[in-house]
């Protein structure tokens, strides 16, 4: 655990503490704005009727329309365990911060460390000189000492008698430490490019191998124009993905936190800003509808988009149609691939994929219920509009379309549709068993609690399913294109 200087270990003097970015890892205005525009839209038009009145009137509104848990804010942990010490030394600690009294009360409340707080108000924005102000008036000038995270903090540093700078950047950690005599410094700002990476969730990128399977349905494979067309829109679909998560882990945050493992995510826990995902999200989405564009699938990539962000918004709360959603989107690859390659996707291959795909996505349902109740977390199952008395019947609906995909698959081999695209379709009745064993495999994993609750990235890391893959790849070689 990190020490004070010895300067600063004194109990005459109080500690005050900054909120954002000092004493937790995130913004509270930003993480309040996104929570009050996702929860009703129209409140995005209310932001700049609130702004244009101060910023302590659109904290105040934004305050009273959020509804958080103090106790699941990203806390700056080693931060805390040093006010814990201090505290029991007998040292004053006071909560000073730009944040709304609302959510200011609610953290105080929540640690129980501080002796008073001091905010903004809804008339007074409580932030760098007017911060210093209401210190100084209360202790006096160099009466207390101060901790902070940003530039802003400079005006309070210049009024106290001792600097504690937490978790800020290499540049203004130097300035501090050559500025004021004795400050101490408590952590470092963490850089974002990893936790950026891992929040555009490339290992999901494995899903967007759909868009070449009608390549391989419908005998394109020596079309090189096809292939060409058909990596392009793979490359727009991760992008457009990678944006759309980024949306829907910002809209998510207050429900990651609850859930027992998405509370790591980067926007959860506090590694990644919202703003820098506000920002790259829109930049990853112009990538990718340029390149859909150019690749030709541009119709499906758009469908795909609006689908997932209608999901983002709403859909995902409704249950069974989110599900129908989730399998909507796996089969927009197929036609994406369809539409880049100029192969077109049939029905037999629409019929078969629909059925798979809702089978998958209630797995995935399935999978996370089966988390849930075994960790005890109701939360945010509630927030997706299920509750764990429903995984029997859950089970059942998705048994049910992994064998009805079999049926299908089972009269396309025999039909006149496999007879004009392969030369010995009867080979082709080996994928039936492989397919089934492989979903059954899924279904037998998820009820022993070994799924992912994504079953396509489970089947990407397991041995088994590349096996199936392998060998239903090798009886469509077999089977010859005609």
């Amino acid at each position: 655990m990190p020490v004070l200087s010895k300067d600063l270990l004194t109990d005459t003097l109080p500690l005050c503490v900054d909120l954002d970015g000092t004493l937790i890892h995130t913004d509270t205005l930003h993480e309040s704005a996104v929570a009050a525009v996702f929860s009703d839209w129209s409140n995005l038009g209310r932001l700049f009727v609130w702004l244009r009145r101060g910023r302590a009137t659109l904290k105040h509104e934004l305050a009273e329309r959020w509804n958080f848990d103090a106790a699941l804010l990203p806390y700056n942990e080693e931060f805390v365990a040093l006010l814990r010490a201090e505290k029991a030394a007998g040292r004053r600690l006071i909560l000073v911060t730009a944040a709304d009294s609302r959510v200011a009360k609610a953290v105080a409340d929540h640690l129980a460390l501080f002796d008073n707080v001091m905010s903004s108000d809804g008339a007074i924005n409580l932030r760098g000189a007017r911060k210093a102000e209401a210190l100084c008036a209360s202790f006096g000038d160099k009466g207390f000492v101060y901790a902070g995270d940003n530039a802003t903090d400079h005006a309070v540093w210049r009024n106290a008698a001792g600097v504690i700078v937490v978790n800020a950047g290499g540049h203004l950690r130097r300035v501090a430490m050559r500025r004021y005599e004795g400050a101490s410094t408590v952590g470092a700002r963490r850089w974002q490019g990893r936790a950026l990476l891992k929040a555009l969730r490339p290992y999901q990128w494995v899903k967007n191998i759909f868009i070449l399977v009608p390549l391989f349905t419908s005998g394109g494979l020596r079309d090189l124009a096809a292939w060409e067309h058909t990596l392009v829109a793979m490359i727009a679909f991760c992008a457009m993905s990678s944006a759309i998560y980024l949306i829907n882990d910002i809209s998510d945050i207050e429900a990651d936190r609850a859930h027992p493992r998405k509370r790591y995510r980067p926007f959860a826990n506090g590694t990644l800003g919202i703003m820098t995902g506000l920002v790259w999200a829109p930049l990853l989405a112009l990538l990718g509808a340029g390149l859909g564009i150019w690749s030709g699938a541009w119709i499906a990539l758009g469908i795909y988009a609006v689908l997932s962000l209608s999901y983002t918004a709403r859909l995902k709360e409704m249950p069974l149609i989110d599900v129908f959603i989730l399998a909507a989107l796996y089969t927009l690859r197929l036609e994406g691939g369809g539409e880049a390659s100029g192969h077109t996707v049939s029905l037999w291959l629409l019929g078969f994929s629909s059925f798979l795909f809702l089978g998958l996505a209630l797995i995935k349902r399935v999978s996370e219920l089966e988390r849930l109740r075994a960790s005890g977390t109701a939360a945010w199952a509630a927030r997706r509009g299920y509750d764990v008395q429903d995984l029997n019947i859950l089970q059942m609906f998705g048994v049910g379309a992994t064998f009805a995909s079999i049926v299908v698959l089972s009269l396309y081999v025999q039909s006149q549709a496999a007879l004009r695209i392969y030369e010995r379709p009867q080979i082709l009745w080996g994928l039936i068993p492989l397919v089934l064993f492989w979903q059954c495999r899924l279904w037998l994993s998820t009820a022993r609690g070994y799924m992912h609750d994504d079953p396509i990235l489970y089947a990407s890391r397991d041995w088994v399913s590349w096996l199936v893959f392998a060998l239903a790849g090798g009886l469509m070689l077999a089977a010859g294109q005609a």
